[in-house]
């Protein structure tokens, strides 16, 4: 093709990921290191010509693996558009050819080829036995890869796809491709348990018994003559929380916004801190303020002389701990769609002389579906997802997850009952997901657009503020107690019998110490603290990152497809964390992808587990900007990429605060998926925690806990700092008869 000065060669693009391709086949180590992904003492151990490090060229010509030979051929074949023009047939045909058949002989020579030889006893018998094997895919193979998926979207583009767009086309090939290789696969590995006999065998038959069990769907609680299903349990419990967890982040978000309370970092910090705490610390706090023997439980049946009742085992208990853990995300994701609407349309809406409770029920209240829709959508599917808070607290409320739970650890050990009811799990996820696209419809609800507005929110009306005001004082109260207990917890030698002032529990797992070699950190929690840090670290900005890519595909981007890739992309959101990592035990514990044991593995299952909180966040933001801001910035040349780098992302920063926030508390106090992934190397927070409660040491638990909430908060504030606010040309004060005269057109 000709080039801007006039030259004839090959498109930039394809140079670029040829360039790529051919380091992953001739530079880099084909196969996983032994030493993890992070290690790179191969380059000093005979690289490139010692067969662990080998690349996938020194392979082949030392007479090693020939069935890589072919990747060569495809990696060369771009090379047959040289001097074609973009829009050519030529130039997408080689393109398609070389991207797609690359990528696809890439993956069928993984899954073929293992360990032992074969991994199908049908090529066996056609080609016969192997005389040499494989094993799991490393850096060169990830590179490779990665060329040749880029070569199909660019011949994509070159045939129109998407407006014929690099970056929106590559961007929707690499999110399909990690979620069907992160989420898709793993989950299928194990949901293809739900028709699968002991034996090994399938049959639909052992699947229906598993379904229509009566465990999962009774209803005998009707009749008083027994409880209910999990199913159902688990259904009235997530309609709760997630009903409820939308009003008390709403009622937050309403109050730093749109009043004049003056400490709205104060209220900020406080709903972020039940979602950086352990779950089962909340749980502890709540037996030992309302259980049998509780604090509370105590005073109240002195007071009144009734006898103390285990009242909070159950659905009361398990409630309060949802609602006190699930409220934060709420909150995160309703600041942003509350500040994001437009205060010139409450004005106008006075100005026609409707008050403000009238403004608020008619303009305002519908401008925030996009948030109240997501907001609930997170924390039901987080709550049918949650096994902490109902095993501590559950009594004999069984829900869904702890289901899963028992039937996989437990000592019947069942994966197929464990897969049948992450299906009926599902089934309730995909309902919630098509209700929440039917109650918000394809109305419009954007209110940031390319205009100025100087508007002043407005304030809440009394008959809202008083209510709004009460709920989130008495939440607020009621949550600093039970972090004053947490705190408490941690410096008494044992919580709940023994009281005595002591500072043993963090000295046992924190203290430092000097030897002759230096600074050493001899407490029994280092290793899994700095690990857990570090993981946390490099997964909260990749997952952030592909969390609002894939928000900005869904909101701006029209495609075949689309809502499947939605729904695909919520879906390791909607199975619990058991059955994730489970799944990633049994899909990445063989070739093509050997990443048990490594931090690759805890990386990976924080990225695709919160992702869609990512997703949430960015798609109840966008909901709200205009798209006259991109297609001014299109109008005016720039390209998809350089629109959303410069105009959507400075627009998303509440969402993008929301995704880093979520992600890295997450990935700091995550419990289910991790305690299968965990190994002697990378061991972490809560894996360490979860030991000492096991043990009865809670108060080491505990203070472990508390040092995590303090660490996790002044992240939140690095974060917080890093991203910056959202700028919209709005002035910032009170609605009130004083700002009267700037309404009517005055001077203020």
């Amino acid at each position: 093709m000709k080039t801007p000065e006039g030259r004839t060669g090959l498109d930039p693009a394809v140079g670029l990921w040829l360039a790529v391709g051919a380091a992953g086949y001739a530079l880099l180590p084909w196969y996983a290191i032994e030493d993890g992904f992070f290690a790179f003492g191969w380059l000093f151990q005979g690289y490139p010509f010692a067969a662990e490090a080998a690349p996938a060229l020194f392979l082949n010509t030392a007479g090693a693996k020939p069935w890589l030979w072919p990747l060569l051929g495809f990696l060369l074949l771009p090379l047959a558009a040289w001097g074609a023009a973009r829009n050519s047939m030529r130039f997408s045909v080689v393109l398609l050819a070389a991207g797609g058949g690359g990528f696809a002989y890439l993956l069928a020579q993984g899954f073929a080829i293992g360990i032992g030889g074969w991994e199908y006893q049908s090529l066996e018998a056609l080609l016969g036995p192997m005389a040499d094997r494989q094993f799991g895919m490393g850096y060169g193979a990830l590179m490779l890869a990665a060329a040749f998926l880029f070569l199909f979207t660019t011949g994509l583009a070159a045939r129109g796809a998407i407006n014929g767009d690099p970056f929106v086309v590559g961007a929707i090939g690499l999110v399909v491709a990690i979620v069907a290789i992160f989420i898709f696969w793993p989950i299928t590995r194990i949901l293809v348990q739900a028709i699968q006999e002991n034996d090994g065998t399938y049959s639909l038959v052992v699947f229906w018994d598993k379904f229509t069990d009566s465990k999962i769907w009774g209803l005998a609680c009707l009749s008083g003559g027994g409880s209910c299903g999990v199913a159902w349990n688990s259904l009235a419990l997530a309609i709760l929380v997630g009903l409820l967890t939308t009003l008390l982040g709403l009622a937050f978000a309403l109050v730093v916004t749109r009043s004049a309370f003056r400490h709205g970092r104060f209220l900020k910090a406080l709903t972020v801190l039940p979602i950086i705490t352990p779950p089962f610390v909340i749980g502890l706090a709540i037996i030992l303020l309302f259980g049998l023997s509780g604090t509370v439980t105590q005073i109240v049946a002195e007071l009144t002389g009734t006898p103390a009742t285990r009242w909070v085992y159950g659905l009361p208990g398990v409630l309060i701990a949802q609602l006190l853990a699930l409220t934060p995300i709420a909150f995160l994701v309703l600041i942003g769609v509350v500040e994001g609407v437009s205060p010139s349309m409450e004005e106008a809406a006075q100005t026609l002389r409707a008050d403000r409770w009238q403004t608020f029920r008619t303009v305002s209240l519908p401008l925030m579906r996009p948030g109240l829709a997501n907001a609930f959508l997170l924390g039901f599917i987080e709550s049918m997802a949650d096994f902490g808070n109902p095993l501590v607290l559950g009594g004999n409320f069984d829900v869904l997850s702890t289901e899963i739970f028992f039937a996989i650890v437990g000592a019947q050990y069942d994966q197929g009952r464990a897969a049948v009811l992450a299906l009926v799990l599902l089934g309730f996820t995909l309902g919630a997901f098509w209700a929440q696209r039917f109650w918000l419809g394809r109305k419009s609800y954007a209110t940031v657009t390319g205009k100025g507005d100087s508007g002043i929110p407005s304030r809440l009306p009394a008959r809202l503020a008083i209510p709004v005001y009460g709920v989130v004082i008495f939440w607020t109260l009621f949550t600093l107690t039970i972090y004053v207990m947490i705190v408490f917890g941690s410096f008494v030698e044992l919580w709940g019998v023994d009281h005595t002032l002591t500072f043993k529990h963090y000295l046992t797992a924190f203290s430092v110490g000097w030897t002759e070699h230096g600074l050493h950190l001899s407490g029994s929690a280092w290793d899994s603290f700095l690990t857990t840090l570090e993981v946390a670290a490099v997964a909260a900005p990749l997952t952030a990152a592909v969390g609002l890519i894939t928000a900005y595909l869904l909101v701006r981007q029209h495609f075949w497809g689309k809502n499947a890739f939605e729904f695909g992309t919520m879906l390791s959101f909607a199975i619990p964390g058991t059955v994730i990592g489970v799944s990633y035990i049994l899909a990445f514990n063989v070739p093509p992808l050997e990443l048990t044991g490594t931090g690759v593995i805890l990386v990976l299952s924080f990225i695709f587990r919160n992702m869609p909180v990512g997703v949430r966040a960015g798609v109840a933001a966008m909901s709200q900007l205009d798209r006259s801001l991109d297609e001014s910035s299109l109008t005016l040349g720039a390209g998809a990429w350089s629109t959303f780098r410069l105009v959507v992302l400075p627009l998303m920063r509440p969402a993008i605060l929301a995704a880093l926030v979520y992600s890295f508390v997450r990935a700091m106090t995550a419990i289910s998926a991790v305690i299968f992934l965990v190994s002697a190397e990378y061991d972490t927070a809560t894996s360490y925690i979860i030991g000492r409660v096991e043990n009865n040491d809670y108060g080491l638990a505990i203070a472990y806990s508390t040092v995590l909430i303090v660490v996790m908060l002044l992240a939140v504030g690095a974060f917080q700092l890093a991203v910056g606010e959202r700028r919209i040309g709005r002035r910032q004060g009170e609605s009130g008869p004083a700002a009267a005269p700037a309404r009517a057109g005055g001077k203020p």
